[in-house]
């Protein structure tokens, strides 16, 4: 493992540019990611990792951990997509504590969230989503939606599918299972995050990042951001929207107030996660083969 000092944030303020990130050389295939306190788990070949600033802190093995994490109940939930399960990995032990059997859809990069008490996972190559009751461990509904669904966010009350196939995104109600509104997107939409106001989904084809209204479904504006955003990641958390970008910069910065590009970071990176916690950016770049820790979040864009 190497620690190591990068070049400084770019179109920052100077007290930003003071601070700089630290690279950590991880081997094999690190992507997604997942916020555990001041660590982070990633997806990595055969295995999700702990990692902290001073090192691998923990190894789980898997078979083939695919798509995005999620941390709840004292648990990180992650799929396999080899053996079709959704593993439930103890967070104080790093011990596995179950294996879920789900069949994971083929679809997009696909991901697993929390909320309405629940676990969440797209887990059919057609059109359905599971619902996993940490209670019980089983899965408790199956959710159907259009073909392609493999995205999702919680947030608002509400679970939110998109599918990059059918380019839509769908308002699933947790108190009926069902799909209450579905949104026409633009091309090849991927990602989104669910906050400050908004759903935010990256439509990868066009470069825009569409801000969709939670209480009406309906896409209120979208913020060009290049040429396109493909393979990237989102999240939003102290008052910004962060958004992995393959293209351009590591990562750009979102106001949601004026719905801009606030701040472009780092020099391109190729493909990889981002994840936001209170006290710094942590992305990875699976072709580099590191994560990289980003401090102050709260100077970034201003």
């Amino acid at each position: 493992m190497i620690v190591a000092l990068a070049a400084g944030f770019a179109s920052l303020p100077a007290a930003a540019q003071a601070q700089k990130e630290q690279v950590i050389s991880v081997p094999g295939f690190a992507d997604f990611l997942a916020v555990d306190g001041n660590s982070v788990w990633a997806t990595n070949k055969g295995r999700v990792e702990r990692w902290s600033l001073k090192g691998k802190l923990a190894e789980v093995p898997m078979a083939r951990p695919c798509g995005a994490m999620a941390v709840d109940h004292g648990s990180l939930w992650v799929a396999d997509c080899e053996v079709h399960v959704v593993n439930r990995i103890d967070l104080k032990t790093a011990k596995l504590v179950t294996a879920i059997p789900v069949a994971i859809s083929r679809n997009g990069e696909r991901n697993v969230v929390a909320g309405a008490g629940s676990i969440w996972v797209a887990s059919d190559a057609e059109s359905t989503v599971s619902r996993i009751d940490p209670a019980t461990n089983k899965v408790i509904a199956i959710v159907p939606t259009s073909p392609g669904v493999s995205y999702m966010a919680f947030g608002f009350g509400a679970l939110w599918a998109v599918s990059g196939k059918g380019e839509t995104i769908e308002k699933i109600d947790p108190a009926t299972n069902a799909v209450v509104k579905k949104t026409m997107l633009g091309k090849q939409p991927g990602f989104l995050a669910a906050g400050l106001g908004g759903v935010w989904v990256q439509e990868q084809l066009d470069g825009t990042l569409a801000r969709i209204d939670p209480r009406s479904g309906e896409v209120v504006t979208r913020v060009k951001v290049g040429d396109n955003l493909k393979f990237g990641d989102i999240d939003v958390g102290g008052g910004k929207v962060w958004l992995r970008t393959t293209d351009d910069q590591v990562f750009a910065v979102i106001d949601p107030k004026t719905n801009t590009v606030s701040a472009r970071i780092g020099k391109a990176a190729g493909s990889g996660a981002l994840r936001y916690s209170s006290k710094g950016i942590w992305t990875t770049a699976h072709d580099q083969h590191t994560l990289t820790w980003w401090p102050a979040p709260g100077q970034l864009g201003k």
